[in-house]
């Protein structure tokens, strides 16, 4: 005899926990599952981690930038294995902490391989849970790729695992992954490329501002070789031998370690999705505008598991698993809203979007005046040395609303915050310019962006 609740939740990353945590303090009987340790991709395998070894590159390069202007660097070095172990003091805990959270809120937790075996039933280890309602938020993997020795590559998870770094590495894929990851690797010591099929790495961000980021990375070891595809991995020792083609020439790169950066699609082959009726593809389960099956009325879905077109990101699904909950506890039809969402790529220093790249404006039919502005010589940069920094802010003439804004540069992650709030709430550029900051910091520098 199966167990029956109100709803179960597949996947124990943000949006699944939100959604869960929801629903079972409103008092329905809810049940969360996944095959790994609670937490997911951002807490255990991406976002979090990342930054917490982000930190000791910001370190290094801070102590180079003023090399000269009262600061010695000389000797100092990233430890990788104790920077490692300060990660795995925040990322150990999480898991626990999680399910006692949901455990709080009445949820139950449950462990295991997850797969659907009726419109209304899922299978975990064997045993059957049916439900009235499902969520998938079950996260994402790494795109599969089919030159030969793909097998070889390592992928985010386990460099963020790496007890040991070693000194050459080569990251597939011009994303965030590779850029993040190779930022690190090149304050921590190691001799870093990145090698991308296109032309243009990082396609959702201002062109202007990513060859400045490449340039900067230039500076301190990130290596980027453009229109470059990967023909074949091979070991060679104990080092890898890898076959590029750029140019119609092939040569052969010699690396350590080779890292998949090239993209991640749904995380949804395991879960026999067909045996509920759910249409579904790379991108995720096809799901109506307010996060519902459009072939099973049962399923609704959230993050990387919903195909939705929205970025793919943490604080997109933790939206998306919260709209998902509300529809279902007040049977409603609700969209989420994705206006003013920001993105950044935490390089040092970090490159940040929010809203339409000038491109998207122009063809949207929009009369763009684009305030530019090279913010290497401004005193907030002035102060830790940085030379390399700019923005770029996309005004609507007919109006003066924001539809824009993209910048690099020192703590910019962070200032590119006040203009997601802006297109958000529709503020004109005068009015986001009316705000007084505290000086000197970096958001007293907004008003003179615009």
């Amino acid at each position: 005899m199966s167990e029956t609740y109100d709803l179960t939740v597949i996947g124990a990353g943000m949006a699944g926990v939100a959604a869960a945590n929801k629903c079972g303090a409103a008092g329905w009987r809810v049940a969360i599952v996944d095959a790994l340790p609670y937490g997911g991709t951002c807490a255990l395998r991406g976002c979090d981690p990342k930054k917490i070894l982000r930190r000791g590159a910001e370190i290094v390069d801070a102590a180079r930038l003023l090399d000269g202007k009262g600061i010695d660097p000389a000797g100092l070095a990233i430890n990788w294995s104790d920077l490692m172990a300060h990660k795995r003091g925040f990322t150990d805990p999480v898991p626990d902490k999680m399910e006692k959270g949901l455990k709080g809120n009445g949820v139950e937790t449950l462990h295991g391989a997850a797969r659907f075996i009726g419109d209304n039933t899922l299978e975990v280890d064997g045993k059957a849970y049916d439900a009235h309602r499902f969520l998938v938020a079950a996260g994402a993997i790494p795109r599969p790729l089919s030159f030969a020795g793909a097998g070889l590559m390592i992928d985010s998870t386990e460099f963020l695992n790496l007890e040991a770094l070693p000194k050459r590495i080569l990251f597939v894929g011009g994303g965030f992954v590779s850029f993040e990851f190779a930022h690190i690797a090149a304050r921590a010591g190691a001799a870093p490329v990145i090698v991308d099929r296109g032309a243009r790495p990082l396609k959702g961000f201002d062109p202007d501002l990513v060859e400045m980021l490449i340039a900067r990375g230039a500076d301190v070891g990130v290596e980027v070789q453009r229109e470059t595809e990967i023909v074949s991995i091979s070991k060679s020792g104990a080092a890898f031998a890898v076959e590029v083609k750029s140019g119609g020439e092939t040569r052969t790169v010699e690396t350590d370690l080779v890292v998949h950066g090239a993209g991640r699609i749904a995380a949804l082959a395991d879960f026999n999705l067909e045996a509920a009726g759910v249409e579904h593809g790379d991108k995720g389960i096809v799901v109506a505008p307010h996060l519902q099956s459009t072939t099973n009325s049962a399923v609704f879905a959230a993050g990387d598991s919903a195909d939705t077109g929205g970025m793919p990101l943490t604080p997109v699904a933790v939206i998306e698993g919260k709209v998902a909950s509300s529809n279902m506890l007040k049977d409603a039809q609700t969209a989420p809203d994705y206006a003013g969402t920001p993105t950044a790529v935490f390089t040092v220093p970090e490159l940040a979007r929010v809203g339409m790249l000038e491109a998207e404006a122009r063809e949207a039919g929009y009369d763009v005046d684009v305030r530019f502005t090279d913010t290497g010589g401004w005193y907030s940069n002035y102060r830790i040395g940085e030379k390399s920094a700019a923005a770029k802010v996309l005004i609507d003439k007919a109006n003066d609303r924001i539809l824009g804004a993209h910048l690099f540069g020192p703590e910019y992650g962070e200032l590119i915050n006040f203009f997601g709030l802006a297109i958000k709430l529709g503020l004109t550029s005068k009015q986001l310019k009316s705000m007084t900051a505290a000086y000197p910091s970096v958001g007293s520098d907004l008003g003179s962006l615009l």
